[in-house]
């Protein structure tokens, strides 16, 4: 029950702070009725278990329509206080009179990213048998050119992004985007970090990746995963506040070796998918930080890691070599960790207190990927009637498959998010990712335990920061590998079919 209330603080803090982010500088209305809002659902979900307790859960109606009027009464909110764009255009001033006095509005001054004068520059920067021109908008920070797309779009980019340069040097961010219309139309944005980016000594590079933080970062997440991980390995520790008994508990180094298989076995996992994102974006010569852990002294231990991009991805090539690296990565170390584990692990009878969340009686069914490893792994040991308690590095692998499908939700910026984007286009990865909402939605009614994850996802927003060229699509094979990545989510969350089980003999 404290768990329950302490991760809805933790919840409503992440929202909050999402709100404010995503929000608070296009609309009017008060981030915290924004708010209040989307965490209405979370809060009667929270008064009727204060109300019921834990073991009656609440009608799936009410779940349902409070979501509903939730996500329609923000809606509704959100355009009531919508900021009306600012004209950004100069309008001609009426001719004063002679006989009164000339009154001059205090307007505020208007950033324009080029001079008039510059257009015809701008203009021949586009050959009428790549992109022909037809409209150019200014507003106060970019440069938008509407026009008709003549020739292939990867071509089209890299010829106007070298004309670009050629006029303006590295005064600008050449972005290329497709409109609601599918029609592809270019952005020049101000290139803020030109002037860094000129001269970057050691020294910069170091202040950027903060190797000392990371590993700080690193050497308090490993103890924090030691403690839970001696919970996990079934040694009772004494509350945090108590600490003269704590410490007695631990000084004992043969406890600590106890939570050190849970704890190096998640860390790795975690550290080998965030090193994934950081090499592919080295690789495409992106500055991003040193993975970066989140300690924390209960739950898991850590809330993850994460890495931070500091300068922008070139194309949807990129995009998607980036956002696959990581679970692909975090997802080849899972597996021989949690065969061993499961190898490991004890087989006890199915209860009433199997859950997919009970590292203590597991029903593998919940998976298809995991019943058919723990099959692979334990052979005959495993029957219909059969529940898993796991070994310390059994949990660390089975969070390590919930990392995995957790970042592979197509949804917003999430890894499969940026994979579908890359995919289809960030049109088509918004439908995309409002069906996965819905029917992670459903899958929640069958299955209580996905409840919390669909609520954090409902409001998770479905945009996606573009890549500067977001119109040339991928290959055929990076689409396969994004079928499969989806694929890997499905047969990770999904529970196992009656008729594979009767195959299985589980």
């Amino acid at each position: 029950m404290a768990f329950w209330f302490l991760f809805i603080l933790l919840l409503g803090l992440a929202t909050y702070l999402m709100v404010q982010h995503s929000v608070a500088q296009i609309t009017r209305t008060p981030v915290w009725l924004l708010w209040l809002v989307l965490m209405a659902p979370a809060l009667l979900l929270s008064g009727w278990t204060l109300m019921y307790g834990p073991k009656q859960p609440p009608p799936p109606g009410l779940i349902l329509w409070s979501i509903f009027v939730s996500t329609v009464l923000y809606w509704t909110l959100f355009q009531w206080g919508r900021r009306s764009p600012r004209d950004t255009q100069t309008q001609p001033q009426p001719q004063a009179s002679q006989s009164q006095p000339t009154i001059q509005p205090i307007a505020e001054p208007i950033v324009r990213p080029i001079e008039p004068t510059e257009e015809t520059q701008l203009r021949n920067c586009f050959p009428w048998s790549v992109y022909y021109v037809q409209n150019i908008e200014y507003r106060p920070q970019a440069v938008i050119c509407r026009g008709q797309l003549r020739t292939k779009a990867s071509n089209a980019y890299q010829q106007i992004k070298t004309n670009i340069e050629a006029q303006f040097g590295d005064r600008f961010l050449l972005i290329f985007q497709e409109g609601m219309d599918s029609k592809p139309f270019f952005v020049l944005v101000p290139n803020t970090q030109a002037a860094k980016q000129t001269n970057t000594p050691r020294r910069e590079q170091e202040r950027l990746t903060r190797p000392g933080l990371a590993l700080l970062l690193l050497a308090a997440t490993l103890v924090t995963t030691t403690l839970v991980g001696v919970e996990i390995a079934g040694v009772t520790l004494p509350p945090l506040w108590q600490i003269g008994s704590l410490f007695k508990v631990l000084s004992n180094p043969n406890v600590l070796f106890k939570g050190l298989p849970y704890a190096l076995g998640l860390m790795t996992i975690l550290g080998i998918h965030e090193l994934g994102h950081y090499l592919t974006a080295k690789f495409y010569k992106i500055r991003s930080t040193l993975p970066y852990f989140i300690p924390i002294p209960f739950f898991l231990g850590t809330f993850g890691a994460f890495i931070q991009m500091r300068s922008p991805i070139p194309n949807r090539k990129a995009l998607f070599d980036i956002s696959i690296a990581g679970p692909i990565a975090g997802f080849v170390v899972t597996v021989p960790l949690l065969i061993w584990g499961l190898a490991h692990s004890d087989v006890v009878s199915i209860t009433e207190k199997t859950r997919l969340l009970n590292p203590d009686a597991l029903n593998p069914k919940y998976s298809i990927l995991l019943a058919i490893l723990s099959k692979l792994a334990l052979g005959s040991q495993l029957t219909t009637k059969s529940a898993l308690d796991l070994h310390p590095v059994a949990v660390a692998g089975f969070l390590g498959l919930i990392v995995t499908a957790l970042n592979l939700m197509p949804v917003g910026q999430l890894d499969g998010g940026h994979i579908v984007h890359a995919m289809f286009g960030q049109r088509t990865a918004i439908v995309i990712g409002q069906i996965a909402r819905l029917l992670l939605l459903l899958l929640a009614l069958v299955r209580e335990e996905f409840l919390v994850w669909a609520i954090i996802l409902l409001f998770m927003p479905l945009i996606d920061e573009p890549a500067l060229n977001d119109v040339t699509e991928l290959d055929n094979q990076r689409d396969v590998w994004g079928l499969l990545a989806m694929a890997l989510l499905i047969v990770i969350i999904l529970p196992l079919p009656q008729a594979i089980a009767n195959f299985l003999q589980i």
